[in-house]
């Protein structure tokens, strides 16, 4: 067992080639036996094996800073950097984190869960190196799982490119993302694939130059002979500029018909490959002349590598390889991912609307699967948008097929539309746009921890002027809001926020409409006024104090922005009012609530329940971050009584 003599990086130095195949292998096996007991990102770490071992045997780390993005491909540098023991308790309350984490590692730089920003922390890291506050001799910036579709990883690489930063970039191409990558940088890769059962002759000379240019580009005498040359034709009397311009547009040439992703080199980037990401020796080889390159400035090193590799459940997987995977039987693999609960309901009635309207569309940031739109996908595909990991571009896209005439609703991750907050103040709101925003996993989402908890979108949203902002409490609900939405968008943008996980099914009795939000038991005692799931919370909270003889008033808010008048006044007719939401306190629906009873000159004393403006950490059972905050049925119930 190789895998237990390594205990950091320099411990895979002493191993042949023949010998880090079968650690691959071990690896494999430990990730898939991991991740089986606790849930977790599958598909891609399987993928970045022998990947991360390369980069672990060429650079010195944490001499060297190795960086990921994204970071949920980073379980093996994990592995290799001492925590192997610790993946028992991956993703739990106080366990190992599903991301690089800087609290547990000093291999860990940047806790990088949101894709397409690793480009943009190597650029500053190697200004401070250049500055000389920073000593790390090597920046390496990994790239993968379709990051490169992000708008920031161009900015930042247009930036290393002109400054001439010495940054070694490598881009893990799997041709996905989540979905499959929305890239025409790896189109080519991918419909070589496609081709490779059955080659024509161009094909076979064509990738035979390719490997042979590559081989040539990375020999460093190739390279300072090159130079040499250039200056050669440069100095020439008379012809010496047109000569120089004609070597520069042949090599051009070459560049564009062997390598379409000279586009690196357009910005100033060096680019070779692709390589074989599963072959550790030619890997190895090509990081040590990328090193040696990189003197003169920032290179590209591509390599291809098969997301799930290694595992046939993962391999099979058409949809996402095994991208993220819940707890699982390894012997046969997870059950096939189908959309649950709230995000079942969307499905559903997403399609039920576009049935009716042929105006609506439906986009996503390269998350057709997790938000609920394959259905859509496959029953209106001209209708069906995915952007990539671009959230920015889907919002202010969203806003220009609007000013067109189409009715889009954008299909978000709650703590993924933070990345579009200008776009979606500017460029929608501002111009009072029909769009239609439907953001999955709010509130706090469990095991992925602060960065995924979607807890700050009603804070946000509820200020934005003309935004509408709706949180169902059941699936009836969801579906009736979504309705509703089309026809009341007309006036300007609305957004519909609901979590993870299953979803209350209500008769038809238990569903309200519109903007309007909904009594569900009257008392004196108090009143509650509860925000989505919360809704469930606060019903018990009633039953228990019920059953002690305080009879208290439950107000459904469902629409956080505006508040409805009517309940607002019924709840200013109360000695207290308790408000309950699983978004940040601070600025949230609650104080809203509060700030609308206060302005009614009443003596109702207010409890606002919600979350603290703090980062919270991990937790598989999202329930157990709730009850911590006090937003529970004890929670409530202490609130109403005063306690």
């Amino acid at each position: 067992m190789y895998l237990e003599r390594v205990r950091q990086p320099a411990d895979l130095r002493d191993l042949s080639y023949a010998e880090l195949d079968d650690l691959a292998g071990e690896i494999r096996d430990f990730v898939v036996s991991a991740v089986s007991d606790t849930g977790g990102h599958l598909g891609s770490n399987l993928g970045a094996v022998e990947l991360t071992l390369a980069l672990h045997r060429v650079f010195d780390s944490p001499t060297d800073a190795i960086l990921w993005d994204t970071g949920h491909q980073a379980y093996i540098h994990k592995i290799v950097t001492g925590r192997q023991r610790q993946f028992e308790q991956l993703r739990q309350q106080g366990g190992l984190s599903g991301y690089p984490s800087r609290e547990e590692s000093e291999h860990d730089y940047v806790e990088n869960s949101h894709a397409s920003t690793i480009l943009s922390y190597a650029y500053g890291m190697a200004v401070a190196r250049d500055l000389g506050t920073d000593d790390h001799r090597h920046i390496v910036a990994v790239l993968g799982d379709g990051s490169m579709t992000g708008g920031m990883a161009y900015e930042a690489i247009n930036n290393i490119g002109h400054g001439a930063k010495r940054v070694i970039v490598v881009l893990n191409d799997n041709g996905r993302s989540y979905a499959p990558t929305v890239s025409m940088l790896s189109a080519s890769v991918q419909s070589r694939d496609e081709r490779a059962n059955h080659p024509s002759v161009t094909d076979v000379l064509t990738e035979r130059l390719s490997h042979a240019l590559t081989d040539i580009r990375l020999n460093p005498v190739y390279v300072r002979r090159q130079r040499r040359i250039e200056d050669f034709l440069q100095n020439l009397p008379v012809v010496g500029h047109q000569a120089g311009s004609a070597m520069e547009a042949f090599k051009a040439g070459v560049r564009e018909f062997l390598q379409p992703p000279s586009f690196f080199e357009a910005l100033g980037v060096r680019y070779v490959g692709p390589f074989d990401g599963h072959n550790i020796e030619e890997m190895e080889h090509a990081l040590h002349n990328a090193i040696e390159l990189s003197a003169d400035g920032p290179i590209l090193v591509h390599v291809l590598t098969q997301k799930g590799r290694g595992y046939s459940p993962a391999e099979d997987d058409d949809e996402k390889h095994l991208h993220d995977a819940p707890v699982f039987d390894p012997l046969i693999g997870p059950p096939k991912a189908v959309a649950t609960g709230y995000t079942q309901a969307f499905a559903e009635a997403i399609v039920k609307e576009a049935d009716a309207d042929e105006r609506i569309v439906a986009i996503t940031a390269a998350m057709p699967g997790p938000t609920g739109l394959l259905p859509f996908q496959d029953r209106f595909p001209d209708r069906f948008f995915d952007v990539g990991i671009a959230e920015q571009h889907a919002v202010t896209g969203a806003a220009g097929m609007a000013m067109g005439g189409l009715r889009p609703i954008v299909a978000v991750y709650s703590t993924f539309l933070n990345r579009a907050w200008d776009q979606v103040v500017y460029d929608v709101a501002l111009h009072r746009l029909p769009v239609i925003f439907c953001l999955d996993r709010a509130g706090v989402t469990g095991p992925d921890g602060a960065s995924h908890h979607g807890v700050y979108d009603m804070a946000l949203l509820s200020k934005v002027p003309g935004m509408r902002v709706l949180a169902p409490s059941s699936a009836q609900e969801l579906a009736q809001m979504l309705h509703d939405a089309v026809g009341l968008v007309e006036s300007g943008p609305i957004a519909i926020r609901y979590p993870r996980g299953a979803a209350r099914q209500v008769t038809e009795s238990e569903v309200g409409s519109g903007l309007a939000a909904r009594k569900v038991r009257s008392g004196s005692g108090a009143c509650i006024v509860a925000i989505g799931k919360m809704l469930e919370v606060a019903e018990k909270a009633a039953e228990t104090l019920a059953a002690d003889g305080v009879e208290v008033t439950v107000w459904d808010a469902r629409c956080c922005a505006p508040l409805d008048p009517d309940m607002v006044a019924d709840a200013a007719t109360h000695a207290r009012l308790v408000t309950i939401e699983d978004g940040i306190r601070d600025g949230g629906i609650g104080m809203s609530v509060g700030d609308a009873v206060d302005a009614l000159r009443t003596a109702t004393e207010v409890s606002i329940l919600g979350l603290p403006t703090k980062f919270i950490p991990h937790d598989p059972k999202s329930s157990a971050i709730l009850s911590r905050f006090g937003l529970d049925v004890d929670g409530v119930v202490a609130a109403v009584r005063g306690d």
